[in-house]
C-alpha cells in the first residue's frame, strides 16, 4: 500500500498554542502536543485586545548557543506592519523542546489578556550560509537557511541582489527544502516594507507564481503590475526578479513545501451559500490562513485551538493578520462558520469575506491530524 504521510503526528511540526500573560520576564508557554515541537519560527497575536501580530525566527536572534537577550520582532497588523525589525527586548527570550518563554512586552505577555501563538519547527535554528555570488541569472542571493524537509517548512535570511539583475532578470535563492515550495511569505528588516505573499495557486497558471503576489498586512487584492523576473521555484531554489522583494537590504523569508498530510496551499471558489463549498485537504486542519484575492478583503486565521462555538467542529472565533483588531467572538456560525473535517474543511457561512459567490479565495492550511496514517490506516476520528 502506498504511504499516504511521513508525519503522523503533525504536532511534532506544527502546534497553535493558546495563553494569558502574566506581564512578568520568564512566563513559560508550554506546547501540549508532542513534546519534540521545537519552535522556529512563532506568530503571536493578542486575543482579548487590540495589539498587533508579531513574527518571531531563530534566524533572528543574537548570537550565541542558547542566544542571550530577545528574538528580535516584526509586526504585521494595520499599524505598525510595514516597520522594520526590532532588535530590542520585545520578543522571547528562550525557546525549549516544547516552550516558548516570554518576556514582559506587552504585545506577547501583558497580564491578564489571552494570547495565541502559531507554532512552526524548521532545524532547531541550525543554519547554512550561501555566499553571494555571480552577476543575472546566474546570480545567488547570500543567505543562511534552516530547512525542515520532513514538514516543507524553510526559515532564510538573505540579502536582496537587484542591484546585480536587469529588467526580467532573476537571482537564485537557495531553500534547502529538496522539493519546489508552494508559497513564499517574506519581509525587508532593515527598512519599511510590506509583507509580501507569493505563489499559493494566485492564478490560472498551475504553479500560480506569474508574477503576482499580494500583501500579508493589508486587504489588497491580487496584484501582478510589476513583478517582473518572478518564476516559479525549484527543489534548490527559489528565482526572485528584479523587484520588490529583492531590493539591496536584509530581508527574511519563509518557504513552504506541500507535505502530503501535513500542509496544502491552494484556492476554492465561492458559492454564496451557507453550504459553502468543500476543500479536501487529506487531513483535518489545525489552522487555515486564507484572504479573497480578486477583491478587497482582511486575511482570516482559524485554528483547533480557540472556541468552536458554531458546533463540534464549526469554528467561528477570527484573528485577521492585516488587522490589530482583538478577535471576532460574536459572529454566528452562518457568518464566519468553518468546519474543520477529517479530510479537509467546509465553508459553513455566507458572508463574503469566506463564501462571496464566483470569489476566489487562496488558503494555507496546516494539519492537527492525517486522514490517514503513513502505514494507510485512516486515523481515528475526533
Amino acid at each position: 500500500m502506498a504511504v499516504y504521510t511521513a508525519i503522523d503526528d503533525p504536532s511534532a511540526f506544527f502546534q497553535a498554542t493558546t495563553y494569558t500573560g502574566n506581564g512578568g520576564n520568564g512566563h513559560v508557554i508550554t506546547h501540549t502536543g508532542n513534546s519534540n515541537l521545537q519552535a522556529d519560527m512563532v506568530w503571536v497575536k493578542m486575543r482579548s485586545a487590540a495589539y498587533p501580530p508579531v513574527v518571531y525566527d531563530t534566524n533572528r536572534r543574537p548570537s550565541g548557543t542558547p542566544f542571550s537577550g530577545s528574538l528580535y520582532m516584526l509586526a504585521i497588523g494595520n499599524n505598525y506592519g510595514t516597520g522594520a525589525e526590532n532588535t530590542g527586548a520585545y520578543g522571547p527570550t528562550a525557546i525549549g523542546s516544547n516552550s516558548v518563554t516570554m518576556n514582559s512586552y506587552d504585545t506577547i505577555n501583558k497580564g491578564s489578556e489571552t494570547f495565541v501563538a502559531w507554532n512552526w519547527k524548521a532545524n532547531g535554528g541550525a543554519t547554512t550560509s550561501v555566499s553571494a555570488s555571480g552577476t543575472g541569472n546566474l546570480c545567488f542571493n547570500a543567505c543562511e537557511y534552516q530547512a525542515n524537509t520532513t514538514s516543507g517548512v524553510s526559515v532564510i535570511s538573505y540579502t536582496g541582489r537587484d542591484d546585480q539583475l536587469s529588467n526580467a532578470q532573476h537571482s537564485q535563492l537557495t531553500h534547502g527544502l529538496g522539493v519546489a515550495p508552494k508559497v513564499f511569505i517574506c519581509k525587508r528588516r532593515d527598512g519599511t516594507s510590506n509583507w509580501f505573499y507569493l505563489g499559493g495557486d494566485m492564478t490560472a497558471v498551475s504553479d500560480g507564481w506569474n508574477n503576482n503576489y499580494l500583501n500579508l498586512n493589508n486587504t489588497a487584492a491580487i496584484n501582478g503590475s510589476y513583478f517582473t523576473g518572478q518564476l516559479a521555484p525549484n527543489s534548490s531554489t527559489l528565482y526572485l526578479g528584479n523587484n520588490s522583494v529583492n531590493t539591496a537590504d536584509s530581508w527574511i523569508g519563509y518557504a513552504f513545501a506541500e507535505i502530503q498530510g501535513f500542509s496544502k496551499f491552494s484556492k476554492y471558489v465561492g458559492n454564496g451559500n451557507v453550504n459553502g463549498p468543500f476543500v479536501y485537504t487529506g487531513f483535518k486542519p489545525a489552522v487555515i490562513i486564507l484572504k479573497q484575492i480578486n477583491t478587497t478583503g482582511n486575511w482570516h486565521i482559524i485554528d483547533n485551538k480557540r472556541s468552536a462555538s458554531g458546533g463540534a467542529n464549526v469554528n467561528v472565533y477570527t484573528l485577521f493578520p492585516n488587522l490589530d483588531a482583538a478577535e471576532s467572538t460574536g459572529e454566528a456560525a452562518s457568518t464566519y462558520g468553518v468546519d474543520f473535517l477529517s479530510n479537509g474543511f467546509k465553508i459553513r457561512a455566507s458572508h463574503s469575506t469566506r463564501n462571496t459567490s464566483g470569489g476566489t479565495y487562496i488558503y494555507m492550511a496546516f494539519a492537527e491530524n492525517p486522514f490517514t496514517t503513513s502505514t494507510g490506516v485512516p486515523t481515528t476520528a475526533r
